[in-house]
């Protein structure tokens, strides 16, 4: 009965603080939860913004991609209260807020938005100055939707100004417009439509299925005068584009025709089809003020049984109580890519390499882990926060990501931690968008750590220690103290095995391994920085503990090999006499 009991608290804890999905951070307001991934495709900064409840097994996921307008950042799209001396920006659109709206409306779905921006700024630039970018657009939907996999997300293609163009290359990208995309919505963008490209695809997909809608909402832009002259050309505004579409659209389907004001409704298939063209008698510009009230959330509802409920397409603000006092934006995901469900698991792989050469070896530990092969909970880094003092004393608040393990390579059920040597290691770091740790971090996620286990070592036999084998045996024992300990994957782990660190030695001596650690259940390490091994030495106690490279120093975000070289700031992570000339290992493998 005690067990029974204690198990109905943990999944009421569960339920009442949500899940934490893996990669995500809890963001503290609105019980939501955040992945920043950068560069997974090239020029590209993705916020997944999700809530923390909602992911049960009877769930249902609306994974909804918002690119981004022109001349916009994620937080300015996502938005916050406005203060004297903010950026106009953060009060135009209000994502967040609308989709906080959302939440609350729809009860029976999980709605999750992606915020798409790219260095440009632009997807129209983006687009043209990217090689293959219609086929990367595809790429980035078909690897977000991945993580939502377990929930066979519906998915939602929406945007804003510039950001059409990013639905257009996806649906350019695709034969045939997939059963999974069950709402299209142009919010003022789509200036790129063409009849002969776009206009049978959508169609076709319209006609597949009750579930797909489109919205598209647009305003007489073409009667603009704009610094003296006309704001788009008479066929380049989303006025004529949105008059276009609907019109090929006319062909298949009988559209009826309202006029409320200054809007006109032209709708078709019970609504799931809705064009709404806001007249312009005054000339002026409302490119944005479409967004700020409530399009958003009308391109989310129209066609819906909530269309006009609680709000007004072009009315006052709905969403006003759901806008927060700020975005917390977490540090950004480690680029690793997903495990290939074919991939080796971890007793395969150390057979199949137990008897190479060492450069061999090295290059195949390459290969597994840079595509992927690594356990699950390697993925979900640690947050780790403290108070260090800069070469000049100075007190700084920070707080950076570790990996909770060593790496290590192999499925979550079948895996072992991989020693290797620091340039394979370092490789690995620059893929990754990580970096090996210092002594001084060491230290630091020692004191931290949930787990700490005692040193297990080995007598030195001949070259014994060196041998695959070795690295077997040894992780074996680790997961027998491990399992002795309570302890579960995932939890922040030390005490298991000496740190390849970065250090200022690494500019002195280019071809030396340098380990420290290996700490002992009083927190002193074993091992004291020490680099009297050449680079391609590897014994069993050697691991690799990665962090994330992007780190936060008093709210700001810096990166982590740019503090080390330093000379006022690297004393926050490293307890050397002076800042490093070279970060890192930098010879070739």
């Amino acid at each position: 009965m005690k067990e029974v009991l204690i198990i109905i608290f943990v999944l009421k804890c569960l339920f009442l603080h949500g899940q934490i999905l893996p990669g995500f951070k809890a963001t503290g307001t609105f019980d939501e939860q955040q992945m920043l991934i950068e560069n997974a495709a090239p020029s590209t900064r993705i916020l997944i913004n999700a809530p923390l409840n909602g992911f049960g097994k009877k769930d249902h996921v609306l994974l909804v991609f918002y690119a981004l307008p022109n001349g916009n950042a994620i937080e300015q799209t996502f938005g916050k209260k406005f203060k004297e001396g903010d950026d106009w920006h953060y009060n135009i659109q209000h994502i967040g807020a609308q989709t906080r709206f959302l939440r609350h409306i729809i009860k029976n779905q999980t709605i999750v938005t992606v915020f798409l921006e790219n260095r440009q700024k632009s997807w129209p630039a983006w687009v043209a100055q990217t090689n293959d970018s219609i086929q990367t657009v595809r790429r980035i939907v078909d690897q977000i939707k991945e993580l939502f996999a377990t929930w066979n997300p519906r998915i939602v293609l929406n945007g804003h100004s510039g950001g059409g163009r990013f639905i257009f290359s996806y649906l350019d990208a695709v034969e045939t417009i997939p059963e999974d995309v069950v709402r299209i919505a142009f919010l003022d963008s789509d200036y790129g439509y063409v009849d002969s490209l776009h206009g049978s695809k959508i169609q076709k997909w319209l006609t597949s299925g009750k579930k797909s809608c489109l919205s598209v909402l647009a305003y007489n832009d073409s009667v603009v005068i704009y610094n003296g002259k006309q704001l788009v050309s008479p066929t380049g505004g989303t006025w004529y584009r949105s008059k276009q579409m609907q019109k090929y659209l006319g062909q298949a389907f009988k559209f009826k025709t309202e006029k409320e004001d200054t809007l006109i409704w032209k709708s078709a298939l019970k609504r799931r089809v809705e064009f709404i063209l806001k007249t312009n008698p005054n000339n002026k510009i409302y490119h944005t003020t479409q967004v700020e009230r409530n399009g958003f959330i009308h391109n989310m509802l129209s066609g819906s049984r909530y269309e006009n409920k609680g709000y007004t397409y072009f009315g006052e603000r709905a969403y006003s109580e759901f806008i927060g006092d700020s975005l917390v934006m977490p540090i950004r995901r480690l680029n690793i890519p997903p495990r290939k469900p074919d991939a080796e698991n971890g007793s395969t792989f150390m057979k199949r390499i137990a008897s190479l050469p060492l450069a061999n070896r090295e290059e195949e530990i390459f290969q597994a882990i840079s595509t992927g092969n690594i356990p699950d909970f390697l993925r979900n880094t640690i947050t780790l926060k403290g108070e260090f003092a800069d070469s000049a004393g100075t007190v700084h608040q920070v707080v950076y990501e570790a990996m909770p393990d060593y790496l290590a390579v192999g499925s979550n059920k079948d895996f072992c931690r991989i020693p290797m040597n620091p340039f394979t290691a370092q490789n690995l770091a620059f893929q990754f968008g990580a970096s090996l740790i210092t002594a001084k971090v060491s230290d630091h996620i020692y004191s931290l750590a949930e787990i700490k286990l005692a040193p297990f070592n080995y007598i030195p036999a001949g070259n014994a220690n060196e041998l695959v084998s070795k690295f077997e045996v040894h992780n074996a024992e680790i997961e027998r103290q491990f399992r002795e300990s309570g302890g579960k994957p995932g939890q922040l782990v030390a005490g298991i095995k000496k740190d390849v660190i970065l250090t200022s030695r690494n500019a002195t001596q280019p071809d030396k391994v340098v380990i420290y650690g290996w700490h002992k259940p009083d927190g002193k390490p074993i091992q004291p920085v020490y680099s009297g091994h050449v680079y391609w030495y590897v014994d069993y106690s050697h691991g690799i503990r990665l962090i994330n490279n992007q780190v936060l120093i008093d709210g700001k975000r810096y990166l982590f090999t740019d503090i080390l070289k330093d000379p006022l700031l690297y004393k926050i992570f490293s307890n050397e006499s002076k800042s490093m000339e070279t970060v890192g290992y930098r010879r070739k493998l």
